[in-house]
Formats: structure tokens, C-alpha cells, sequence
């Protein structure tokens, strides 16, 4: 179901659901899945999802913790408590604050291996000081190459796009930062926000999209995932997914609840989840200001 949202214009969108746009382009990658998830606390069917698509019990997970503040993480580490719980046995931390030791082919090894990565939240600044453009960012995409899959929730999320919001090494509730306004990319031609309705952020994105109306704008509350292969984005988890569209009057934006399948490139809905109209109650209270 498609919500009246805040835009030049915005109105109430009419439904569209049907099979993907023959040759959409691909926001989402050519191979293996991405696990982008809006923060807070993580269901089981998060988790296990994730695990899944690294290989289940045979999964080889590293996870880079390196958005939090704190400069070590021991081998019990209280963040890897989800992924054992969820039936991984082989993880590994890696983290390192100097980005010539990222850009190592030492430092980077465990990658060449993996089947997942798990980037938890923090601060997505600390992402960017320590890994952009180095040999651990050109792993992931090997990673995806290999059809394995890379995660993560709220800045570990964020980072994921090619367009990164709240980069701020000053506070995250500045939307656009000049010297960081570069994600990783594995989600191309997109910008991913977090904590959505939690935080009361419903609005933020279109401050991104008045200056990158391009983008496709994707709001993440906390509990709540998107699962993607190629340009399908499966929601997973208790709340709500937006998807944010200015390429064209009117303006609007979706919020769709766990189930439903979304088409990136097309950004057309493909499928509901069975339950999808007793959800409905639920999204309604999302409201939206109004721009003139």
C-alpha cells in the first residue's frame, strides 16, 4: 500500500503491483545479497536470514565493527551473541582505525575467504576514515562476487549505499556532509537512512533528494530489514521500509511492512505479503508533512 507523502506536489499514489520492468536497472547487486537493517533491536528472522545467505552452518562471517567508538573488541565480543545464536559458528572480527593497514593485503585476508560480512552501528564517518577505497572495500564486492552476502544495521546500513547520509563526524543529525557524502556503493544510485520512525526521521531524505532528485531514497526503522538480490528488496522484520521518489511529480513515498518485494530499479511493487491489509492499520500512522 502506498502512503500521501511530503514532496513539491505529493498526493496519494495509486497501488501498483505487478512482475519487475523487463530491463531495470540494477540498484542492488549482480550477484549474492545485501542485508540492510534500520538499527535497534534485530528478530531471529533477521539474523537467520543473514546466516542463511552466507552459507548456514558452513557460513564463514566476518564482522567489521569499526563504526563504534571503542578501540578493541575481545573474541566474546557481546555483538556476535545474534550471529551465534542464529547458527553461525566461524566469525571474525576485524577492525583497524589506520586505512594504510586496510589497504593490506594482510589486514584484508580473512575477506578472501568469507561468505558474509556483518557491519554493526556505530558512527559511519569512522567507516569511511578507515575503509573507503581500500583493499577491505574491494573485498566486499569479491564477496558479492562469490555470491556471498554483506550486512548491516543502522550505520553499517548507511555505509552500504553510494550515497551516505549522517556522515557528520560532529553529530548525525546533519543529513549532508561535503567530506562525507560517499558510501561503499554496493547499493548503487541510492541513499539508505535508519532508526526511521523511531527517531522521527520520516522527513530527512527529501533534504537529500532536493539536491539528488537521481537517488532512490530508503527509510529503514529499527527491527526492520531489506533483504537484496539484484532489485528485489524483500522487508523483513516488525516494522516499516519507505522508499523515497523524486525523479517526477508528484513526489511520494511507500512504506511497505514485512513480505512485501520491491523493485529497486523499477520502483514498482512486486509483491504483498498475505496479511498485508490488517498491516495497513499500522502504516496509516505514519504521517508526513506536506510541502508547498
Amino acid at each position: 500500500m502506498l502512503l500521501p507523502l511530503l514532496g513539491c506536489g505529493a498526493g496519494l499514489v495509486p497501488d501498483r503491483i505487478g512482475g519487475p520492468a523487463q530491463e531495470s536497472p540494477l540498484v542492488g547487486p549482480t550477484s549474492g545479497s545485501l542485508v540492510l537493517a534500520g538499527g535497534g533491536p534485530l528478530g531471529p528472522e533477521i539474523w537467520e536470514r543473514f546466516v542463511e545467505l552466507a552459507g548456514g552452518p558452513d557460513a564463514r562471517i566476518v564482522v567489521i565493527p569499526t563504526a563504534a567508538s571503542q578501540d578493541h573488541f575481545p573474541e566474546n565480543w557481546s555483538g556476535l551473541a545474534p550471529l551465534v545464536q542464529a547458527g553461525a559458528g566461524d566469525i571474525q572480527i576485524l577492525h583497524t582505525r589506520d586505512r594504510r593497514e586496510a589497504d593490506t593485503e594482510a589486514f584484508a585476508a580473512p575477506l578472501a575467504e568469507a561468505t558474509g560480512v556483518w557491519i554493526p552501528g556505530g558512527r559511519q564517518w569512522r567507516l569511511v576514515d578507515a575503509y573507503l577505497d581500500t583493499r577491505v572495500h574491494q573485498a566486499l564486492f569479491e564477496i558479492l562476487e562469490r555470491d556471498g552476502v554483506v550486512g548491516g544495521t543502522s550505520a553499517g546500513a548507511s555505509i552500504l549505499a553510494s550515497y551516505l547520509v549522517r556522515g557528520d563526524p560532529e553529530t548525525n543529525q546533519v543529513m549532508v556532509s561535503p567530506e562525507y557524502e560517499v558510501g561503499f556503493g554496493l547499493l548503487s544510485g541510492a541513499a539508505v537512512d535508519q532508526h526511521l520512525l523511531a527517531r522521527g526521521r520520516e522527513n530527512d531524505l527529501w533534504e537529500v533528494l532536493d539536491a539528488n532528485p537521481e537517488l532512490l531514497g530508503i527509510g529503514l526503522d529499527e527491527g526492520t530489514a531489506l533483504v537484496v538480490t539484484q532489485d528485489h528488496a524483500e522487508v523483513v522484520g516488525v516494522s516499516q521500509a519507505l522508499f523515497y521518489d523524486a525523479t517526477e511529480p508528484p513526489r511520494y513515498a511507500r512504506s511497505f511492512g514485512s513480505g512485501a518485494i520491491f523493485d529497486l530499479g523499477a520502483r514498482v511493487l512486486v509483491a504483498t505479503a498475505e496479511d498485508d491489509d490488517a498491516a495497513q492499520e499500522d502504516r496509516d500512522g505514519i504521517h508526513l508533512e506536506t510541502r508547498p
